[in-house]
C-alpha cells in the first residue's frame, strides 16, 4: 500500500445521527482520501472513523475534520461509558506504508501545532510521535476525562504539548502516530459488571495479563448486558483469537456464556490469519469490508457501499 497513511479518528458523539454523518461526508466527498468505514456506539456515546490517503491530504482533511466536530460537540452535555477527553478524543495515524513514519510524525505535529493555535484546542501528542514520555500512553492522557482536566493540569506534567489549559466545549485532543491497533469487544451473557471488570483486570497487560492489552469492563444500558472492551495494541503480541479464548474460559469459571463479540473499525489481513470467525460469534462481520487491504481494493474497484 504504497504512499497510504491511516487515519482512526474517534468523536464523542455516537447518538446524533445528523452529526456523524455529516462529518463522515467530509470525507466522501474529500479528494485524495477513501472512508473505509464509520460505526456509531450509543452506549459509548462514540463513533469511529477510518480514512486512508496520501499525507499532504490526510493533514488537510483531519485539520478541517477537527474543526467540524468541534463545532458541532459540545462535551458539556456529553454522557457515555467510554472515557473521553475531547470531541474529537483522539486522532491516531497509522503508516501503512512503513516508509512514511518519519514524515507521518511530522506531520502529525505540525497538525497538533495548528489545531492548538487556529482552532484553540490543546493537543497532545502520544504513542511514537510523542515528546513527553508522561503523554505516551493514551490511557494515561485520558485519565480523569474532559471534567478533570482543570484540576489534572495543575500538575506541569499534564501540560498540553500545544496550547493551554482546554478548550471549554471540545476539551483536549490526543494526535500520534502508532502501531496498527484492533478496537475489539466481547460481550458477556451477563449484567455483572463486577465480572466484566474482574475480567478486564485479569487479562490487561497493565495487571500482568497478555502483553499489549488494554481492557475495560463496561454496562452496555441498551441491551443490559457488560462488555469487555479492548484495544489489542499489537495483534502480532496478543491476538483476537487468544483474548477470546481467555475470557470464555474465565466467563465460563462463573456459569457465563459469550453472547457476541465485535470488532470496532478494521484490522489488517495478517491478523485475520488465525481467527475462527464462527467460534468467537463475530457480530456483523463482512471480511471484505472489515479487512483493511480488502475494503481498500473493493473501494478502489468502486464498489463503495456502506
Amino acid at each position: 500500500m504504497n504512499g497510504l497513511i491511516e487515519c482512526i479518528p474517534n468523536i464523542s458523539e455516537g447518538r446524533d445521527l445528523n452529526i456523524i454523518n455529516e462529518l463522515a461526508s467530509l470525507f466522501k466527498e474529500t479528494k485524495g482520501v477513501l472512508l473505509l468505514d464509520y460505526s456509531n456506539d450509543v452506549d459509548h456515546n462514540r463513533s469511529v472513523y477510518t480514512v486512508v490517503g496520501n499525507l499532504g491530504s490526510m493533514e488537510e482533511i483531519m485539520f478541517e475534520f477537527i474543526k467540524r466536530a468541534s463545532e458541532l460537540i459540545d462535551l458539556n452535555h456529553h454522557q457515555g461509558i467510554h472515557p473521553r477527553m475531547g470531541a474529537v478524543d483522539v486522532c491516531p495515524f497509522v503508516c501503512l506504508d512503513k516508509s512514511l513514519v518519519a514524515d507521518a510524525i511530522s506531520m502529525s505535529k505540525r497538525l497538533a501545532k495548528n489545531v492548538a493555535d487556529k482552532l484553540s484546542i490543546p493537543t497532545y501528542l502520544y504513542e511514537d510521535s510523542c515528546i513527553n514520555p508522561c503523554h505516551k500512553n493514551l490511557a494515561d492522557l485520558r485519565k480523569g476525562q474532559f471534567e478533570g482536566l482543570s484540576k489534572k493540569q495543575q500538575d506541569l506534567k499534564w501540560a498540553p504539548d500545544f496550547g493551554k489549559g482546554f478548550n471549554k466545549t471540545a476539551g483536549v485532543c490526543a494526535i500520534g502516530v502508532r502501531k496498527p491497533l484492533i478496537a475489539y469487544n466481547v460481550i458477556l451473557d451477563s449484567n455483572d459488571l463486577g465480572l466484566a471488570k474482574k475480567i478486564a483486570g485479569i487479562i490487561r497487560e497493565k495487571n500482568g495479563g497478555f502483553k499489549s492489552v488494554k481492557a475495560l469492563g463496561l454496562m452496555l444500558a441498551s441491551i443490559n448486558k457488560v462488555q469487555v472492551s479492548m484495544n489489542l495494541c499489537n495483534y502480532q503480541d496478543t491476538g483476537v483469537m487468544e483474548v477470546f479464548n481467555a475470557i470464555k474460559a474465565l466467563a465460563k469459571k462463573e456459569n457465563v456464556d459469550i453472547l457476541y463479540s465485535e470488532l470496532i473499525g478494521l484490522m489488517p489481513k495478517e491478523a485475520t490469519l488465525d481467527i475462527d470467525f464462527e467460534e468467537i460469534k463475530l457480530k456483523d462481520f463482512d471480511l471484505n469490508k472489515q479487512v483493511i487491504e480488502y475494503r481498500i481494493k473493493s473501494l478502489e474497484e468502486g464498489k463503495n457501499e456502506f
